[in-house]
């Protein structure tokens, strides 16, 4: 789990790196889904095959336009505008998006404790938008990406609990490769013109390896990290390795020059932490049962 919340801390300033020097969301959302394809189709050939309906690939198809498409364009995209700290700390709002959803979908209790941790992290989401929508450059933020990326994670938080049941079906190899097929058949049709019209001999060396982390590394590895890291860690130590993201975002974005820290940024972070881990930390509508019982 460490390792791979540090390759998706690390794709925040890579990749935006690189969509600052020669490609750019469009570009970057596209080799993602396709590479995410190929290589899990390939890694599929060495693992146990399992039987897919037609009715659940056409359900692997509805999962892919929220767990891929809608959250993988958003968040590019929205990376591509706004600063890698951003991003980051946009990213770990997704357990707050789940909770009030599975309110709606699953009928998931909301206790104080949860209402209390929602209402916190917004109002760090909201200092955080409100900073960027004053920023001066795009190193502070940009309120267009940080309103992408926490569409992405609103997104990624619907895939979660729309396919909650088909998503436990199946291995995380026979899940991948059907929902990374399906957005590469998405995608492709609207962006493969773009992706072809890139000035392939003038792109830097550099940013060709930094694509290729962010869809090995950041894409690939970190899908099957965190599978390993899920079943054999208890949920609420794996929720902890959640905030390793931000750490590792921002330190490096300062280090490198490609993102400003301030004050408000802080006051945020707090906030947003704070409101994810009330969230985590309350019980679930599975532990009140036994509670009662």
């Amino acid at each position: 789990m460490f390792t791979a919340e540090a390759f998706w801390g690390l794709m925040a300033p890579i990749g935006k790196d690189a969509m600052t020097h020669g490609l750019d969301g469009i570009d970057m959302v596209s080799f993602r889904v396709l590479g995410g394809a190929i290589l899990f189709w390939i890694t599929s050939l060495f693992v146990k095959k399992e039987h897919v309906p037609a009715k659940d690939l056409l359900l692997f198809a509805c999962a892919g336009i929220f767990g891929l498409v809608c959250n993988q364009c958003l968040y590019t995209i929205g990376l591509s505008i706004t600063s890698p700290i951003n991003s980051s700390i946009v990213t770990t709002s997704m357990p707050i998006f789940a909770m009030v959803l599975s309110f709606f979908i699953l009928k998931e209790p909301i206790t104080f404790q949860k209402a209390l941790g929602v209402f916190i992290g917004c109002c760090g989401a909201i200092i955080l938008i409100l900073s960027s929508a004053a920023a001066v450059s795009s190193k502070v933020g940009d309120i267009r990406g940080d309103l992408m990326c926490l569409g992405a994670q609103l997104s990624f938080a619907l895939y979660l609990s729309l396919f909650n049941k088909l998503i436990k079906k199946y291995n995380v190899f026979t899940v991948n490769k059907w929902m990374f097929l399906w957005a590469t058949l998405m995608i492709w049709p609207f962006t493969g013109s773009h992706v072809m019209a890139i000035d392939w001999v003038n792109v830097p060396t550099q940013t060709w390896w930094e694509a290729f982390y962010v869809v090995f590394c950041g894409t690939y590895m970190g899908y099957i990290l965190t599978m390993i890291g899920q079943h054999t860690l208890r949920p609420t130590v794996v929720s902890i390795y959640n905030y390793i993201q931000p750490i590792v975002s921002v330190v490096v974005s300062i280090l490198t020059g490609m993102g400003v820290f301030t004050l408000k940024h802080g006051i945020a972070v707090i906030l947003v932490f704070s409101g994810v881990w009330l969230v985590i930390k309350s019980k679930s509508k599975k532990d009140l049962e036994e509670a009662k019982s």
